[in-house]
């Protein structure tokens, strides 16, 4: 199984399984959208669901061969580590608590990660993954995707490059409303395992969508954050954990910020954005028009750089797969990151140095952890009436 490089090389696809992602998970089909989009990457073996007949069947209809359909995870990792032609990499895409011992088994199996965020449910297994890849020297990837977006990348550039002068505050936020309701206690799946302590972890809102405002914040800011103070509550009655989160910000370099998360809030059904001022000039960029930054220097109109147009930069430019005003959006982000993942699992097996550039475009076990570390500062600052809680490092 070959692809095509830019230069017209041949090389091989990545061979990677899927754990989880069955007939009616959501999130397991985006994953597989976003790997196909290149060409670069094959999907030759899951296991796709903790049912066995769901798992056959589901693994059928997206062409996986029978024999390499597998019950469990653990059989998975066992025989595709024996194949001459085994996965190099597994994506996992389950509820947050199977995260860590399912990126433990593939990993120990000499197996490459693409996990799904959050990294894990509890810190103490986010650090333990940290050392764990570290020690078998193996790749952890988290797609924390939203930094395949050409406009987010831009606008990491231009912060890196100076162009907002002294970096003031940030502030980044992810608004729905899909939780407004009390679908969880009502029987929708996707909301029952969210809302569950046992499964989400310490937080709903912060696990489920606030690890990706606060990791947008800091990739495209390039901060880091050090203390937060936090304020998470419950809308919908007898929900047993938070649906909502106000945070307060302490970033590196003396900057402050916010970050709001709400699935409670009618009218917003994914609205994810990030800001970021400077004491010369502020970037502003909403996920709901991906392919548009809004720069504004400081006593001048605002102005508006395009995705593809002119004023985007270099790597704004390799992010963009259409002509300016053509459309792109969610899952050519998301493919963006696969596309980089695989080109640094790639190179990382075959014994060489991954290309710098991409390792710091794609969010890592490290950068994983540090989203882990977040929810639990957040959690401890709540319980604590908002005190100030340093994450820690």
């Amino acid at each position: 199984m070959v692809y095509a490089t830019a230069d017209g090389r041949a090389a091989e696809k990545l061979r990677v399984g899927m754990v989880g992602g069955g007939r009616n998970a959501f999130i397991g089909a985006v994953h597989r959208f976003a790997m196909r989009l290149d060409d670069q990457i094959s999907l030759v073996a899951g296991a796709l669901s903790s049912d066995p007949e769901n798992a056959a069947v589901s693994a059928a209809e997206i062409g996986i061969a029978p024999d390499r359909s597998y019950a469990d995870c653990r059989q998975m990792a066992e025989a595709e580590a024996k194949r001459a032609d085994g996965i190099e990499a597994v994506v996992i895409v389950t509820p947050n608590h199977l995260h860590a011992p399912i990126a433990t088994t593939f990993l120990e199996a000499g197996i490459d990660v693409i996990c799904d965020k959050p990294l894990s449910a509890t810190l103490p297994e986010a650090e333990a993954l940290v050392a764990l890849a570290d020690r078998l020297n193996r790749k952890l990837l988290v797609t924390l995707n939203n930094t395949g977006y050409a406009m987010v990348r831009q606008a990491r550039e231009m912060v890196a490059a100076g162009e907002l002068g002294r970096l003031v505050s940030v502030h980044a936020s992810y608004i729905q409303d899909w939780l407004t309701l009390p679908v969880d206690a009502d029987g929708n799946k996707q909301a029952e395992w969210r809302t569950d302590p046992a499964r989400a972890g310490e937080s709903a809102v912060l696990a489920d969508i606030g690890v990706h405002a606060f990791n947008l914040a800091a990739f495209a800011s390039g901060l880091d954050a050090e203390a937060v103070a936090a304020d998470l509550f419950t809308a919908v009655p007898g929900r047993r954990l938070d649906d909502n989160a106000h945070v307060l910000m302490r970033w590196s370099d003396g900057v402050r910020g916010t970050l709001v998360a709400s699935q409670t809030s009618p009218g917003h059904y994914n609205d994810l954005s990030v800001r970021i001022y400077g004491d010369k000039a502020g970037l502003e960029w909403y996920g709901g028009r991906p392919e548009e930054l809004r720069f504004s220097r400081y006593g001048e109109e605002s102005r508006t750089i395009i995705r593809g147009g002119a004023g985007s930069g270099p790597e704004a430019q390799r992010a963009s797969r259409m002509p300016a005003a053509h459309p792109e959006g969610y899952i050519e982000a998301f493919a963006n990151y696969y596309r980089d993942a695989a080109a640094i699992i790639r190179a990382h097996r075959s014994g060489e140095t991954p290309d710098p550039r991409l390792v710091a475009l794609v969010p890592d076990v490290r950068a994983g952890a540090r989203g882990v570390r977040f929810v639990n500062a957040a959690v401890r600052s709540a319980a604590a009436s908002g005190a100030w809680t340093e994450l820690g490092s």
